[in-house]
């Protein structure tokens, strides 16, 4: 019998392809996606800390209030707004539009600044608003 996987081509490996924008975005939305949950049950955390009382919502509140706590939900805002953004960009793909390289890579650049410019504008607005 002869041995029919010599003669198959090596697939290509890491080392082989040169990152993109496009390719850098669609890896850091599924990680955002994956983060998400993490953040989602943070939220449930809180919401149940308030159902169950105050001293226990306090503690939450605390736990949030730290320095480690905001950096966290810095991080889940930032997650949240990125995969929206991603999610848009994938919508205008499911309209048929932006599948030319340039516009695409420019969608993808524009999906990481717009979640930078709209955490950092979240955050801005809130605590403007509890300085109120």
């Amino acid at each position: 019998m002869a041995n029919v996987t010599q003669n198959r081509p090596l697939s290509p490996h890491l080392q082989v392809y040169k990152l993109i924008p496009t390719m850098v975005m669609s890896i850091v939305h599924r990680i955002t996606g994956g983060a998400l949950y993490f953040g989602t049950l943070l939220v449930a955390w809180w919401l149940i800390a308030a159902a169950t009382g105050q001293g226990y919502f306090e503690l939450v509140n605390w736990i949030m209030g730290s320095i480690i706590g905001r950096l966290v939900l810095l991080g889940y805002t930032w997650a949240l707004l990125h995969h929206m953004l991603g999610g848009f960009r994938h919508f205008i793909w499911d309209l048929g539009y932006g599948f030319d390289p340039a516009v695409s890579t420019k969608m993808a650049k524009a999906t990481l600044v717009g979640s930078l410019c709209l955490t950092a504008l979240v955050w801005i607005v809130g605590i403007v608003i509890r300085l109120i």
